[in-house]
């Protein structure tokens, strides 16, 4: 925990329609030149003690991942948006993107270490209980916070949105399995067909998880993201954004927050 006095650290303040401070952003550097963060939370509201890491999508560290984690800071929970890729690269194309993630993904001992920097970040926040944290991911992000449950990380839950299911190198056990489990998953998705839905669903019951898995049929690809629609017209992909399945994911989520046990 040396280093945590070492990281450089910039604030801002984000004001109300009524002047007064509510949502903090803090921008920080990881240590060991990991990438960066950026830490939320809210000074208007009591801490409720949870703290939530949101990992982006395969795009990289966009608007979206921290809008997320701005929402959750203006309800009251301290959260940090994580640049999983380490340099701030952003993806503009569904290539590059695709790009970006295998090249993250050839190293997840990387992977793991921004994660673990981001945790020991959290829970060095003021009022942040170490037992109630979090993690929640996007896309290539969903498939990070699973990969992190199925290690046995001390997580109370984790939430895949749109994520990325089955993994080669990671399964669940129940011997190291302790996160709560909910996937917001599209039931027309083709990037997660039917087969890896259900394997993952035989993975994680087999691991005795305490498992939310919530399919929503006809829903495509990147539905909780209000621009995926234009996105996936404007590349010939399936991007399509679903405001019932956004909401119903996002109440779920809500309600694993709150969660006392």
């Amino acid at each position: 925990m040396r280093w945590l006095s070492r990281i450089s650290v910039s604030v801002l303040l984000i004001f109300t329609a009524s002047g007064f401070a509510a949502v903090t952003e803090k921008k920080v550097q990881l240590p060991n030149q990991l990438g960066s963060a950026v830490i939320y939370g809210n000074d208007s509201i009591k801490n409720q003690g949870t703290g939530v890491i949101v990992i982006h999508e395969w795009w990289g560290f966009n608007d979206y991942a921290r809008s997320r984690a701005k929402m959750l800071a203006e309800l009251g929970y301290t959260s940090i948006a994580v640049d999983m890729y380490g340099t701030g690269k952003v993806a503009d194309h569904p290539d590059n993107a695709m790009a970006f993630m295998e090249e993250a993904m050839k190293d997840p001992e990387k992977i793991n270490a921004r994660f673990e920097a981001a945790m020991a970040l959290l829970k060095a926040e003021s009022g942040v209980d170490a037992n109630r944290i979090y993690a929640m991911g996007y896309c290539f992000g969903g498939g990070v916070v699973l990969n992190q449950a199925r290690m046995g990380k001390n997580l109370a839950g984790v939430a895949s949105f749109h994520g990325m299911l089955t993994s080669k190198k990671f399964k669940a056990d129940a011997t190291t399995l302790k996160a709560k489990i909910l996937v917001a998953h599209g039931g027309a998705d083709p990037f997660v067909p039917p087969e890896q839905a259900s394997s993952f669903v035989t993975e994680m019951l087999g691991a005795g998880a305490d498992l939310d898995f919530r399919v929503y049929p006809g829903v495509k690809h990147s539905f909780t993201v209000p621009q995926a629609t234009a996105k996936g017209e404007a590349f010939g992909m399936p991007f399509k954004y679903d405001e019932h399945a956004d909401k119903d994911s996002w109440a779920a989520l809500l309600r694993m927050l709150e969660q006392k046990s």
